[in-house]
């Protein structure tokens, strides 16, 4: 296993998802803005789970987001 090819691999892995993951997010609450569901002061739980079938990892990450 070369370290440096995986760190980087992993990294980049990391990078897509956080980018495209705050992208969806900021859409979502967009439209629940705009169509009422949700007020600009809210907070709600948000979870994400990161699954690798091929070495059994499945872990769950529970947060919270903020609008205020």
């Amino acid at each position: 296993m070369n370290e440096d090819t995986f760190n980087i691999s992993i990294r980049k892995f990391l990078k897509m998802v956080g980018v495209k993951s705050q992208h969806e997010i900021e859409q979502a609450v967009g439209r629940a803005l705009a169509e009422k569901k949700i007020g600009g002061n809210t907070s709600f739980p948000a979870r994400m789970q990161l699954r690798i079938d091929e070495i059994d990892l499945d872990i769950t990450f529970d947060g919270e987001i903020r609008l205020e």
